[in-house]
């Protein structure tokens, strides 16, 4: 099924990359992307999408051509409806959001309520263009504040935010029942959307506090005190690895140097990932020239979380 996807803008190039757990991109503007679903409804597990929409067309954004394409469609319907309008930064339409979306109610046949309308016809205005749909989900993006770290049993700063930690679940495509191994889980963060998921959990830290924390917030989670340098486990044993390497001086680690653990725990990454597998791996310094020794490299994003932390986002098969 052809979709629509009204992105956060969170990051440029991510929400675009996430969708490919669901779905192949065949086109996309700032903050909207059009895909090819098989199961449109596997899209409610996307971090970084605002809207899922059933692509009904697209014109050129200015209201002479929106109006054409709304009479081309001639909409009817028997469901009560609302018609919204998305502008995105520095798109060229000239009209009003208010005016657009009274457009859509004029040219759509059937009654229209604003305040609980049983369907959603939504526009999204980027660039040159208007992407026009009906829309099927909005992520529930209150869920991800839910699960904010500070609410679970267990809290230690500096952990990873629920949207994140999914957008790693997803950018390793990551499949019901797929067993994901996270080798430094902390408080089990990335374990907890990977579960959510439906996939098969397991974790590994050297920090006994972090691992009882872990405990905590994920109950019956399988998580061991490990050397992600050295697992306890066999060969191709996994489906996916997920996870943020450590960094700076109080982390608990064995290593002689955290340059030595980098290049040990990625190749012990690739020992446990199953032949095709993918991992996708967090760091707070630049170092694909390691991971290149291991892995193809797949894809590479930064994500600036403050001014003296980046995040380096690398999707390794």
């Amino acid at each position: 099924m052809k979709l629509i996807f009204e992105l956060s803008g969170e990051h440029p190039k991510i929400p675009f990359c996430e969708i490919e757990c669901v779905g192949k991109l065949v086109d996309c503007e700032e903050q909207v992307a059009v895909a090819q679903c098989p199961q449109p409804e596997d899209t409610e597990r996307l971090a970084m999408t605002h809207s899922v929409m059933e692509y009904l067309g697209e014109c050129n954004a200015d209201r002479s051509s929106f109006e054409d394409l709304l009479k081309d469609l001639n909409i009817k319907t028997g469901n009560t409806f609302a018609g919204r309008v998305k502008k995105v930064s520095g798109t060229s339409v000239k009209d009003s959001r208010l005016d657009l979306e009274r457009c859509i109610g004029s040219h759509i046949e059937g009654p229209v309520s604003l305040d609980s309308p049983e369907e959603e016809y939504r526009a999204v205005f980027s660039g040159e263009r208007c992407f026009f749909g009906r829309v099927l989900f909005k992520i529930d993006r209150g869920g991800f504040a839910y699960r904010n770290p500070m609410r679970r049993a267990f809290f230690h700063p500096g952990v990873m935010m629920p949207v994140m930690a999914r957008t790693l679940v997803n950018l390793a495509l990551a499949d019901m029942d797929d067993l994901l191994l996270d080798p430094f889980c902390g408080t089990g963060g990335i374990l907890l959307e990977g579960k959510m998921l439906g996939c098969r959990v397991i974790g590994s830290d050297m920090d006994r506090s972090m691992l009882k924390g872990c405990r905590e917030n994920l109950s019956g989670a399988e998580v061991m005190c490990a050397d992600a340098t050295h697992l306890p486990l066999p060969d191709a044993s996994v489906d996916v690895v997920t996870t943020d390497l450590p960094y700076g001086q109080s982390v608990c680690i064995r290593a002689v140097s955290m340059n030595n653990l980098y290049n040990d725990s990625l190749a012990e990454i690739r020992r446990v990932l199953k032949p095709g597998g993918r991992a996708v791996v967090v760091t707070h310094v630049d170092v694909r020239k390691t991971a290149s020794n291991h892995f193809n490299i797949k894809q590479f994003h930064e994500q600036r979380v403050h001014k003296s932390l980046t995040r380096r986002i690398m999707v390794l098969d």
